[in-house]
């Protein structure tokens, strides 16, 4: 670049220049929000022993017919039950050489969700009080189309918004536009769980009254959106 008469660059020279891009700011909006769950999931795992495979198998069976019935029985009060995994496997004996089978073992899964919290309670109890049948829950949490998500992710924007517009408002001047929106997110706190306790032995009907149902009082669920916003700002006069 060729020197002006003074020497200088014409870069360097003082005087009026261009006008700046429009500057930019980035901000992060977050918001928290503590609500009530909406469903609540119970994993129950039957096991079934015996010596001949044929017996384990009818003893699962069994077990397992017993569970649906108790869990269909609660109607509309149950919004899922599935069936997870089956597993039928021999134990081998420890002592002697070759395949010696020394028992059976057998294990089905099977989870329930509810969203009748109402009956939550009495369904575990029962549950837990069959023969052979471990419960652990419940794990709670909030359908996917909950409006509970939506509420928390406008509040994340909305803090961003705010922030941006006090940052332009130290500078004097205001927000032009919204350049980019990203969502960050964050995974929702860890369920509670029912620790089950698997039973080794079976009640007789009329041995005994049933057990109180337990009370289980459900997890309030917290949520947590975060989300980065870039603005242009009108230029101020600094």
């Amino acid at each position: 670049m060729a020197p002006t008469p003074d020497g200088l660059p014409a870069a360097d020279r003082p005087g009026p220049r261009p006008a700046p891009d429009a500057p930019r700011l980035t901000v992060r909006g977050e918001a928290h929000l503590d609500v009530a769950p909406e469903l609540a999931r119970l994993d129950i795992t039957l096991t079934a022993r015996g010596r001949d495979r044929r017996t384990t198998l009818d003893d699962l069976t069994r077990r397992n017919a017993t569970v649906l019935d108790l869990v269909r029985s609660y109607g509309d009060g149950v919004d899922h039950l599935e069936t997870g995994s089956v597993t039928v496997a021999p134990e081998l004996s420890s002592r002697g050489r070759g395949e010696r089978v020394r028992t059976h073992h057998g294990t089905l899964r099977l989870t329930a969700e509810l969203g009748d919290f109402a009956v939550l309670g009495e369904l575990a109890t029962r549950l837990a009080d069959l023969e052979l049948t471990r419960v652990d829950g419940p794990w709670w949490s909030l359908r996917p189309g909950s409006p509970a998500h939506r509420t928390v992710r406008q509040q994340a924007v909305h803090d961003a918004v705010r922030r941006a517009h006090e940052y332009a408002a130290a500078l004097d001047t205001t927000v032009a536009a919204l350049v980019e929106l990203t969502d960050t997110g964050a995974p929702d706190a860890l369920p509670e769980t029912f620790a089950g306790v698997p039973r080794g032995f079976a009640r007789a009907a009329d041995d005994q009254a049933p057990p109180p149902p337990l009370n289980l009082e459900p997890q309030r669920r917290h949520l947590h959106a975060e989300v980065t916003a870039r603005f242009t700002l009108v230029p101020p006069r600094l």
